[in-house]
């Protein structure tokens, strides 16, 4: 919405100009590298030059050093191949499965039919995998291996982590530019990089569990807040926003492509845009766009994955539709008084989020969806607005990776003088973001026009609509992050970002430099340079010993247990025969024997998760012929069970999963301490450690085919009849 505002002639005469929301909050740019007056010169494009070659370089160093640490930690070349699948832990290994699956077809055609119609991945189903995971790299990976000629040098392995592991270098690199563009020199960027690597615990997890979703996705998301960061920057000709716009929907399709979790990052994305047009910080038509990419990305990605009813659910598409069709009728938002604003600005939010939710309720209801009630359920017993025996719900919370951020987390990220910046930065440009947004409402107060001295001071000073997106982005996944500690990995690598503008960027430095009253250019430049190359100093003096130790240090994978359990399976049992067991121990199965299985790790389906919480009797208080008829209806023809589930010591006691099991069947729980009052004592022993007693109802049903210190497998037998106690829900 443009506004007019008085400027003053060399004679006193007043000229009234037309200024644009992006030409009040985004002043012009010095930047090193480009001239003010756009005359490139041999020094400009050597800087330039240079800038991206230390981001490149840095970028692999990045990569060779989590592929160092992957090699080193499980001596990964010189193990057994059935050692390198089994490295692949939990849903890592399911995923991993699929890509083996698809080269190991006899055709592309029918590798892909076989993924479009699987039935081995849940017994007794066919699902359309592609349809219901995001899967897609691994097929693409699948078929550009077979297609290039490299399989005499190249391990199909060593393909697949070696192209995650080089994702890792297009992340540092996104962040590098980000940093660069909010700064205007590539010493921010060098600074964001050697902050990632140095806080490798908290910025990323890729050298063991490298088939997560997450590591695949999250490198596309950097891409897309560094072209949104352009975006946002003014004096962009038509030519520079049509490929940035492109290039931030190819980032938003690959980041909605290749992990579920998508549409959660989306909205909250999505609610920081509403931020900044609420406050008028970025136009209307750059807001229209920013939704618009989303949407676009989102569809796409429905498309792809056989219109997949959990995108069209999703909440993130039910907040654009509420945003932009009240924002469409709602013409008067930005007029009338100060106190008619904030009251016009609370209605206009009241609105949007009621129409969400009303769109989001229908449009479940109208697609049947139920695939994502488990993380609501989650998010509700999290804040103790739901449940706290649902089943699914508990999983999640008793999981470490889904509590508060540890305290700790900050002691690591100040021992590397990220915390520090980072904070300091955010608190001085939250202040000056909310005098901004202050000033803009009595503006929109005055009609477009600066009220008088008095009722509203000229602003000293601005934001611009980069920093400010960026800002609140930051603070936003930084309150996701302490809530959920899985959530950091999408908030410390933004940090280190945003702690390197803080110490490069004009802005901090000027007003330091004002308050102290000597603020002048040569001042400025010099302070902006050396104060970066002193900190690199000392990381560099202070960590890279730490670095060179890290790398030296030699390890091996060892896990004879699950490695004779595969081989048993592998040699023992048919090719069609059906497992049941945990979640994650399956995804193995499937990987190293292609077995089929009864239940796998990979959540999103409420029908599975049903599954999986009657697979699971198999550790509660339940009779032999209730469990034998369970696992029956489920289609398993064997039962892996683990003494580490059975007699669980590493949660707590209500954490435990024999517990989470007795709490959803009302049992009173194992071992000291206090139980619900409505919890009643079991009327059967514990199956796990019940059908271990040579019992003759459990070998009736059972007979034990394998066994070492870890693992117990049992072959079910035919039953005659099924008792009247059970009650399977699995379909």
């Amino acid at each position: 919405m443009a506004s007019l505002r008085q400027r003053k002639g060399g004679k006193g005469s007043k000229e009234t100009v037309l200024e644009t929301p992006s030409q009040r909050f985004n002043p012009p740019l010095e930047h090193p590298e480009k001239p003010s007056d756009g005359v490139w010169t041999w020094k400009n494009v050597l800087w330039v030059a240079i800038g991206w070659i230390v981001a490149i370089s840095l970028g692999l160093l990045c990569c060779i050093y989590v592929a160092t640490l992957h090699e080193n930690d499980l001596w990964f070349s010189n193990i057994k191949e059935v050692e390198r699948e089994i490295s692949f832990r939990t849903e890592c290994g399911l995923y991993y499965s699929y890509y083996k699956q698809m080269l190991r077809a006899p055709s592309f055609q029918q590798g892909l039919s076989e993924l479009i119609s699987d039935n081995t991945t849940e017994s007794k189903r066919t699902i359309n995998l592609l349809q219901r995971m995001n899967i897609h790299q691994e097929v693409f990976l699948a078929v550009l291996y077979r297609v290039l000629p490299i399989q005499a040098y190249l391990e199909p392995v060593y393909f697949y982590i070696y192209t995650v592991f080089s994702l890792q270098a297009v992340y540092v690199i996104a962040l590098f530019i980000i940093g660069w563009l909010l700064s205007g020199s590539w010493l921010a960027g060098v600074l964001s990089g050697v902050w990632y690597i140095l806080n490798r615990v908290d910025t990323t997890r890729v050298e063991f569990t490298i088939s997560l979703r997450e590591n695949w996705s999250l490198p596309f998301f950097a891409l897309q807040v560094a072209a949104i960061t352009c975006y946002l920057r003014p004096h962009l000709n038509t030519i520079q926003q049509k490929v940035v716009v492109w290039l931030m929907f190819l980032a938003t399709f690959l980041f909605c492509l290749t992990w579920q979790f998508n549409q959660f990052i989306l909205l909250i994305q999505a609610l920081v845009v509403f931020s900044l047009d609420a406050v008028d910080l970025i136009s209307t038509e750059q807001v229209t766009c920013l939704y618009l990419v989303q949407v676009s990305g989102l569809l796409s990605v429905w498309l792809l994955q056989f219109c997949n009813s959990m995108i069209l659910g999703s909440l993130v598409l039910s907040f654009i539709v509420a945003a932009l069709f009240v924002k469409h009728f709602q013409k008067g938002l930005k007029s009338g008084g100060l106190a008619a604003r904030l009251g016009k600005l609370l209605l206009h939010t009241f609105l949007v989020l009621t129409l969400t939710f009303t769109i989001n309720y229908l449009a479940k209801r109208a697609l049947q969806l139920r695939s994502d009630e488990h993380i609501f359920k989650f998010i509700k017993s999290k804040f103790g607005l739901g449940p706290t025996r649902d089943f699914d719900a508990s999983l999640y919370l008793c999981e470490e990776a889904f509590g508060l951020l540890p305290l700790n987390t900050f002691e690591r990220l100040a021992e590397t003088l990220l915390a520090y910046p980072y904070l300091v930065t955010v608190a001085v440009l939250l202040a000056l973001l909310m005098m901004v947004a202050l000033a803009n409402l009595c503006e929109s107060a005055a009609g477009g026009q600066l009220l008088p001295k008095g009722v509203c001071e000229e602003r000293p000073t601005c934001i611009r609509s980069d920093v400010a997106y960026n800002l609140l982005h930051t603070v936003f996944f930084g309150l996701l992050a302490l809530s959920t500690m899985r959530m950091k990995y999408l908030w410390t690598g933004h940090m280190c970002v945003f702690a390197s503008y803080g110490v490069c960027g004009k802005e901090l430095w000027s007003l330091f430099l004002n308050m102290i009253r000597c603020n002048t250019k040569m001042k400025l430049r010099l302070i902006r340079y050396m104060v970066p190359l002193v900190i690199l100093g000392f990381l560099y003096y202070k960590f890279w010993p730490k670095l060179m130790a890290e790398v030296s240090e030699l390890r091996e994978f060892y896990d004879p247990d699950t490695v004779e359990l595969m081989t048993w399976i592998s040699s023992k049992t048919p090719k069609k025969a059906v497992f049941a067991g945990s979640m994650q121990l399956l995804a193995g199965i499937k990987l190293c024997t292609g077995r089929v299985l009864t239940n796998h790790p990979h959540y999103e389906d409420q029908a599975l998760r049903e599954r999986t919480r009657q697979v699971y009797q198999i550790y509660a208080r339940r009779s032999p012929e209730e469990v034998h008829a369970i696992l029956r209806e489920a289609g398993a023809d064997y039962v892996v069970m683990e003494d580490s589930i059975c007699y669980e010591r590493r949660h707590r006691r209500g954490c435990r999963l024999r517990d989470l099991l007795d709490l959803a069947n009302g049992h009173i729980m194992d071992g000291p301490g206090e139980n619900p009052p409505d919890l009643v004592p079991a009327s059967h022993p514990r199956f796990c450690e019940s059908i271990k007693t040579d019992d003759p109802v459990c070998t009736s049903l059972f007979t034990r085919v394998f066994q070492n210190k870890t693992f117990h497998v049992y072959k079910l037998k035919k039953s005659k009849k099924r008792p009247k106690a059970v009650e399977d829900k699995t379909q």
